[in-house]
């Protein structure tokens, strides 16, 4: 038996995008800048940005499309937009459902990118889409972040490059953002300086809750690639009443290469890294901190670390640091392959708490040296790691295996061609993806007998397993409200 889900019974899926007009901005065209085409644009409209270097120190307030009308700000097909300096390559405030493709921001001062809710903590900025855009090269040595946001709920930040951060600042900054996807983005030489540094890959805290990180890789990401938490000042809270750094955090099927601590839980819970491949990281592999002891804070606790793959080395001090006024006992390690690849002799990490159905053991990845992750036969992550329902999907975009799937980011197929990430969906002509994520949908899902379900999207009869289906339907949920 099938379930059909047309448009007239079980399931509609509209995209939300309403056709509207396109300014144009650049020279010979009608406007000069982003700035001045901004002041026109109205829900539905996009913003067509032409090839040409830009200055920076762009201010954009109050930018608000419709939940059927988004404003889209994009370069024109093929066009190489940069915006160049400026203590910020743009400051964007209190803005909403605005989608921004395909933009280079470089050597700014300040932050490459900020956006925020104005300090009005009750009306955050909020369904956001940044893709295809590239941040790099800032020109400051303090805490500046090359994507900085604070107050930002529902969003998306998908096949992104973050490249050459502060050292003592973050590839992306969250502070207290909620409901939130980054994909597919790369990150690299997150603190290229030398010397000290306190710098991160992505970092979210100051209330921050419910945040997927996924398939995305990072490369010497500085001291901590995740910091899932951190410390923040009471005042900068949102809400102001949180009682945690960070809460519902999930990082799945990444890639980390090097870093002084790939993953750092700081004051988080609730959060879990599941299915990543870590690779040499420089002097820890787990930290659990706490570096805000306020009243109110829970204690980092209640995570989870499963399905992983760590290949280390001797520069691994130790594989967990646990730091004071933490709750190691409460973590759930399951099912992590560890390998020492400058002692046969080892016999696995030391840690707070038992990694049960642990491996120690050589994971056989094709080509570690040439960044391919993907698994040989015979490697013993093959078919070994926890039946979790996510990630759905590994680095590749590839689905893992849903009964046995592997260890690590990338899940085994025999014959497979590479272990790189597949290229973005297909989108309509308006720019807008035409997956359920960003869809307003009407739905009434029955059990299939033969696990199939039909769905129309945009008015295209095709089909979906029902597995394929509920995983779409539940990430749609990151952009509803």
């Amino acid at each position: 038996m099938k379930t059909s889900l047309t448009a007239g019974t079980l399931l509609l899926l509209f995209c939300s995008a309403a056709l509207g007009a396109t300014l144009h901005v650049g020279p010979g065209q009608k406007y000069a800048d982003v700035t001045r085409a901004v002041a026109d644009v109205r829900s539905g409209d996009t913003i067509l940005v032409h090839e040409g270097v830009y200055p920076g120190g762009v201010t954009i307030r109050n930018l608000q499309g419709a939940p059927n009308a988004w404003i889209k700000i994009f370069a024109a097909p093929g066009a190489k937009v940069v915006f160049h300096g400026g203590t910020n390559g743009w400051h964007m405030t209190d803005a909403a459902y605005v989608h921004i493709r395909g933009f280079v921001f470089q050597q700014q001062t300040g932050n490459g990118f900020n956006l925020d809710d104005g300090g009005s903590y009750e009306t955050p900025s909020h369904h956001i889409i940044m893709e295809d855009c590239t941040f790099r090269d800032i020109q400051a040595a303090g805490n500046n972040d090359l994507l900085k946001m604070s107050g930002v709920n529902h969003f998306e930040i998908r096949n992104c490059k973050f490249l050459n951060g502060s050292f003592n600042g973050s590839g992306i900054d969250m502070v207290g953002c909620h409901h939130g996807r980054i994909s597919g983005c790369t990150l690299e030489n997150q603190g290229r300086h030398s010397g000290s540094h306190a710098g991160n890959g992505f970092q979210a805290k100051g209330g921050s809750a419910e945040i997927i990180f996924e398939r995305n890789l990072l490369k010497n990401a500085g001291p901590r690639a995740f910091n899932l938490g951190g410390s923040t000042g009471s005042a900068f809270f949102r809400p102001l009443n949180a009682g945690y750094e960070a809460a519902s955090l999930k990082v799945y099927a990444n890639i980390i290469i090097g870093s002084d601590a790939p993953v750092a839980f700081v004051g988080c819970i609730r959060s879990e890294v599941i299915n990543n491949t870590i690779y040499l990281p420089a002097r820890w592999v787990l930290r659990i901190l706490q570096e805000n002891t306020g009243d109110r804070i829970a204690r980092c606790g209640n995570n989870r670390f499963a399905n992983n793959i760590i290949y280390r080395d001797s520069q691994v001090s130790a594989d967990c640091n646990v730091g004071p006024g933490t709750l190691p006992e409460t973590f759930a390690l399951t099912h992590n392959l560890w390998f020492h690849a400058q002692n046969a002799g080892w016999r696995g990490p030391s840690l707070p708490v038992a990694d049960s159905h642990q491996i120690v053991a050589d994971p056989l990845f094709v080509s570690a040296g040439k960044s391919d992750f993907r698994l040989q036969p015979g490697s013993p992550a093959i078919g070994s790691g926890a039946a979790f329902n996510l990630p759905v999907q590994d680095f590749t975009g590839s689905p893992f295996h849903a009964s046995k799937r592997s260890r690590g980011a990338v899940e085994f197929r025999a014959g497979s061609s590479g272990g790189r990430r597949s290229a973005p969906a297909e989108r309509e002509d308006d720019g807008e993806p035409c997956g359920a994520r960003f869809c307003r949908l009407r739905q009434e899902v029955l059990a299939p007998a033969d696990g199939r379900a039909v769905c129309v999207i945009e008015g295209a009869p095709g089909s979906l397993r029902a597995d394929e289906l509920k995983a779409r339907l539940e990430a749609s949920a990151l952009m509803s409200g």
